[in-house]
């Protein structure tokens, strides 16, 4: 197998989206119960958007069409919580 750019791009967007797993569990163990921490949406967001580009350049409509309203729901969950943070700031 020789790795390309695309296919470069697509680990690293695998990577981003199963390393959300990793801190999620690790912030509940901390925790003592299921939490979902900030960096939960960050890395979903850059994963889903790196396996977009990748899937983009595939050309492959139902890895497009799986990615696509990620990008839209983790984004909306970082506007919440940062909007929620302002408005405990203020």
């Amino acid at each position: 197998m020789t790795l390309n750019f695309w296919m470069i791009i697509g680990f690293v967007g695998q990577t981003f989206f199963s390393m959300r797993f990793l801190v999620q569990w690790l912030a509940s163990e901390k925790a003592g119960r299921s939490i979902i921490p900030f960096s939960f949406w960050i890395f979903s967001l850059m994963g889903s958007f790196f396996l977009l580009t990748y899937a983009i350049y595939r050309r492959d409509p139902v890895f497009i069409l799986g990615q696509t309203p990620n990008l839209f729901i983790y984004s909306r969950n970082i506007y919440l919580i940062k909007r929620k943070k302002r408005r405990c700031n203020n």
